[in-house]
């Protein structure tokens, strides 16, 4: 994916400086509909003025809307909460973190990537089940039944299962099926990039498609079981997020003044 020069316009207006900033959601997954927004995520630093009260104002940014013609749907974490984000095994910020698709990156970015592999941990998994189980669920209550959440399904699960057997994350469900190679997905990611009128599917579907969702889970569940994974982040780790952190904020300061 060519980044849009419009993208780098739009991380420059942010209100305050970010340690990166990468596109997420559908584009990082590989399957965007032509009305597909942009997931612009990222860490912001907030001044030292900012996080010295007794009340901390945008530790979280939220924008969305469209700006310069791009659909845009922005979150922003102060790097103090996205590295407590990293140490609660969250998923979704560590692909984030590791998105190929980068609009902005420091010094401090590639160091952050470098420590958050301490983060990686075989309960990672949880955050997996969980999202699956949550797309399955509308996949199924829908009428008609979308191949959006379908595809979340099969993404989030082989990203888990790629997770828990390499400690790699992989976010992009086009080129986790250069490894998994299943059949069916090839047409549900054309169907998805085709736009609205053919991202449906016939109910004669489901059964299979349950099927694949369960077996998935119990591969899942496996790689789980035989992970070598660590439990939880130990100490250096900890102790080397929080070296960073006061690195960026000293720098801040310095830099505002």
């Amino acid at each position: 994916m060519n980044i849009d020069p419009r993208l780098h316009q739009i991380v420059a207006a942010q209100p305050h400086p970010l340690l990166f900033a990468t596109i997420s959601g559908a584009h990082l997954y590989g399957f965007p509909s032509p009305d597909s927004d942009f997931d612009l995520r990222g860490a912001h630093v907030l001044p030292l003025a900012k996080i010295a009260g007794l009340d901390v104002d945008d530790e979280t940014i939220e924008d969305a809307r469209v700006i310069n013609g791009l659909d845009m749907d922005i979150v922003s974490h102060d790097v103090k909460k996205f590295m407590h984000l990293l140490l609660k095994k969250n998923g979704y910020v560590l692909e984030q973190l590791y998105s190929p698709l980068i609009v902005q990156t420091t010094p401090e970015h590639a160091e952050l990537k470098s420590i958050a592999r301490g983060c990686i941990t075989r309960h990672h998994s949880h955050h997996y089940f969980g999202f699956a189980e949550t797309q399955w669920k509308l996949f199924l209550k829908e009428s008609p039944r979308r191949v959006k959440p379908l595809l979340y399904v099969y993404r989030v699960l082989l990203t888990g299962i790629w997770l828990m057997r390499t400690g790699q994350v992989e976010a992009s469900l086009v080129t986790l099926n250069e490894i998994f190679r299943l059949p069916c997905l090839p047409e549900l990611i054309a169907r998805k990039l085709g736009g609205a009128e053919q991202a449906t599917l016939e109910d004669g579907d489901v059964a299979f498609h349950e099927a694949e969702y369960q077996r998935l889970r119990r591969e899942l569940q496996s790689a789980h079981d035989a992970s070598s994974l660590i439990e939880s982040p130990g100490d250096e780790t900890r102790n080397n997020l929080n070296d960073l952190l006061v690195r960026v904020r000293l720098a801040e300061r310095v830099n505002a003044a």
